[in-house]
């Protein structure tokens, strides 16, 4: 059996549908900033070094919809919900118990998508003391009792507290307590449900970006929220290769019939090593050469889209976004025109962007200098993108 001894398991709890926010789409999955909110909530808790493993909890039907966002993401497993928050955290905590069981766990509601690092040490730091740990915020507005729409008598705002997710628990502490609930009650969270077994739950802060997504008015403050945290970057990427005989001719990522192909260390791809110098580039995290060196015999012959891969890679390890690439061949032959669409949709397939984000252009140099004289092929793009202010 596996020791799972010091291990921590973020427990996401996605089954909702989101019912308050309107529309057909659970909220889980509609974005903001381009990312679907379970995204948010998933990517915040990899990014915490003292998170071990990922499970979720999803609604029934939606395994293939959250496997195709989760794209290359590696999570610990996906769980079918039940009709209450409280059933949904149960199965996923049954689950994490059959799969070898934590030392401890963090149960979020993924309709909380920002997850600051500063609360999660918090509440991993109050787990040293006691068995349970949540954050908190101080009711700061004044709060009256009301019926049939007319104010009553005020209520004192004195040791009172909003209470957000992610909550800490000891592992078995929590799954112990689920276990012994009485079915036919409902819990608000899984603090109420600790507590009631006599265990104390230290209180930590919490943090105003924990607010969760219920209204449509939350997306849209949220979606300011997050554009006001980023900055666009804009980088650009010239490169050209020489034709020759006996070579492929690869463009874009695809092959291009031609009497001719471009040489150079690996597939020599002026369109793809354009495209990633511009991305690296708004990195500022140098060039191609710099990342792949024709020194180095490991990229002889190397397929381009493995560069372009990791510049997009490096991108999303970032926080950002590509929100559009532009590129441009320069040649006399072969023509662009016919490939243009085959090289928006391979280059969208390989950063996982949509081919209306992708412009694919040609020109010639009026058969000046090299590539008008047909000795060569350059390429220059820009790619824009949208990073977190502090990137």
């Amino acid at each position: 059996m596996t020791d799972n001894r010091h291990r921590t398991v973020a427990l996401l709890v996605a089954a909702g549908t989101g019912s308050r926010v309107g529309g057909d789409i659970p909220k889980q999955f509609r974005t903001i900033g381009g990312k679907a909110v379970i995204l948010h909530a998933v990517d915040a808790m990899m990014a915490h070094g003292g998170i071990d493993a990922i499970h979720l909890v999803i609604g029934a039907g939606q395994e293939t919809q959250v496997r195709a966002l989760l794209a290359d993401r590696t999570i610990a497993g996906l769980t079918e919900g039940a009709d209450s928050r409280r059933g949904s955290v149960r199965a996923g905590l049954e689950a994490i118990a059959a799969a070898g069981g934590a030392d401890r766990v963090l149960i979020h509601d993924a309709a909380r998508p920002f997850v600051p690092t500063a609360v999660i040490d918090r509440l991993l730091g109050a787990l040293d003391d006691a068995q349970g740990a949540i954050p908190v915020l101080p009711v700061a507005d004044t709060l009256v009792r009301g019926a049939d729409g007319t104010m009553g008598d005020g209520v004192a705002r004195d040791g009172l507290f909003r209470v957000q997710t992610p909550q800490a628990f000891m592992f078995d502490t929590i799954l112990a307590a689920h276990r012994c609930w009485d079915e036919c009650r409902e819990a608000t969270d899984d603090a109420q449900i600790l507590k009631e077994q006599g265990h104390d739950v230290i209180l930590v802060a919490g943090d105003e970006g924990l607010e969760k997504l219920t209204y449509p008015q939350d997306f849209a403050r949220a979606e300011a929220r997050l554009a006001s945290a980023r900055t666009v970057r804009v980088g650009m990427g010239y490169d050209v290769h020489r034709l020759a005989a006996d070579e492929e001719l690869w463009l874009g990522g695809i092959r291009v019939p031609h009497d001719r192909g471009l040489a150079g260390h690996s597939d020599a791809d002026v369109a793809l090593h354009a495209i990633v110098d511009a991305l690296l580039g708004a990195l500022a995290e140098g060039d191609i050469g710099s990342h792949f060196p024709p020194s180095d015999p490991q990229w002889r012959g190397a397929s381009s889209d493995r560069f372009l891969a990791y510049a997009g890679d490096r991108v999303t390890a970032r926080g950002g976004t590509i929100d559009h690439v532009d590129l441009t061949i320069i040649c006399e032959a072969p023509k662009i025109g016919p490939h243009r669409d085959a090289m928006r949709a391979r280059i969208g397939e390989i950063l996982g962007l949509p081919v209306d984000r992708i412009s694919v252009k040609a020109t010639t140099t009026e058969r000046l200098g090299f590539t008008g004289r047909r000795e060569g092929i350059a390429a220059q793009a820009v790619a824009t993108l949208s990073l977190p202010a502090l990137s």
